[in-house]
């Protein structure tokens, strides 16, 4: 089968066949991948921005749409043939062991789950059954980016009706957090990034405001749109140490602070930290804390009510073998959220 492989950090992943394991192992699910979204944290990946990866060469992704082709023994929770949302946040089942598959006669490391690759031995408790009417790109944009953002909004941000909110970052999970946050009827809900496309996103999919931080003072206008007192809730998606003070800044004395996005291992954020002793909140998200078994069913739900819209974020589509592309297009910004269809 072919699979997408990082074999060296700051290089473009290897398209290759390789082999998979002769038997699944207990609790492990073989999935035929259908497409895989690509979310920031596989850039971080690549890029080494958690410092040394002891793991390569290994298989990348984490959010997919598939089908179940084989389960191996323990598993109760899939079957064959089932339709699945696959995710990195563990939901119910058994966690089995990581995988590994053979390239030219090496071993292939592997997560709990991974979707840059045509089959995928996967941990049962990394899959979610759905009904199989479901389109599998929603599938996969449920394995992290509407996951995580609803979750953050949830669970996190504990966003209330009528709040003000400032997103820094509007790619795929930022502009879930912006139509999150419109169902929630937040004023003003200000999107900020570099990118007039995605900007342009963001208004269609509620945002009352949005900044390009390359052309504004983003602190003073933030600042001039929500008072001067700053915004009930400020999320960072960038990991940019910058970008995450001025957030910090911009939130109000009894305002959260959300960070999502993660800095380069070594980098520090400098705050005052003053106002943490009284109500002002910050602190990390790690998948908007969500629970895959429970969220998935209710956000599909959300969908099948026309409350919530996917479809226009998809602006790109390629195949496997055009993987490096679609990567280089989203780091220059040209991608508002891209599906790899197997």
């Amino acid at each position: 089968m072919r699979a997408a492989i990082l074999t060296e950090l700051n290089r473009p992943l290897v398209v290759a066949d390789i082999e998979l394991p002769s038997q699944l192992q207990w609790g492990q699910v073989l999935v035929k991948v259908v497409c895989s979204g690509i979310c920031g944290t596989q850039l971080g990946e690549i890029d080494g921005a958690k410092g040394e990866d002891k793991f390569l060469p290994h298989l990348l992704g984490h959010e997919g749409g598939g089908v179940v082709l084989e389960t191996g023994p323990g598993v109760s929770r899939v079957k064959k043939g089932d339709h699945v949302v696959m995710h990195w946040r563990k939901g119910l089942g058994i966690e089995a062991p990581p995988p590994k598959y053979l390239w030219n006669g090496k071993t292939v490391n592997a997560g709990w789950v991974t979707t840059f690759n045509e089959k995928a031995v996967v941990s049962e408790n990394r899959l979610t059954s759905i009904p199989a009417y479901v389109d599998l790109e929603l599938a996969a944009l449920m394995g992290c980016a509407i996951q995580t953002a609803l979750g953050i909004i949830n669970n996190n941000a504990q966003i209330k009706f009528g709040q003000s909110v400032a997103i820094f970052g509007v790619g795929s999970i930022g502009l879930n957090l912006v139509q999150g946050s419109a169902m929630m009827g937040t004023y003003p809900l200000i999107a900020i990034d570099i990118h007039d496309s995605k900007l342009e996103a963001a208004q269609k999919y509620g945002a009352s405001h949005t900044i390009n931080a390359t052309r504004s003072d983003v602190k003073e206008e933030i600042l001039k749109i929500a008072g001067s007192a700053g915004v009930d809730v400020a999320i960072d998606n960038t990991g940019n140490v910058k970008v995450i003070e001025l957030a910090y800044e911009v939130t109000s004395s009894s305002g959260r602070t959300v960070l999502v996005g993660v800095p380069r291992a070594g980098e520090k954020v400098k705050i005052y930290t003053l106002p943490l002793h009284f109500e002002k909140e910050i602190f990390g998200s790690f998948g908007g804390e969500s629970n895959p078994t429970k969220d998935i069913p209710n956000y599909l739900k959300l969908y099948q009510n026309q409350r919530l819209d996917y479809k226009g974020m998809i602006s790109h589509r390629y195949s496997l073998d055009e993987i490096n592309t679609a990567i280089e297009n989203i780091r220059a910004g040209k991608i508002t959220k891209c599906m790899i269809q197997m």
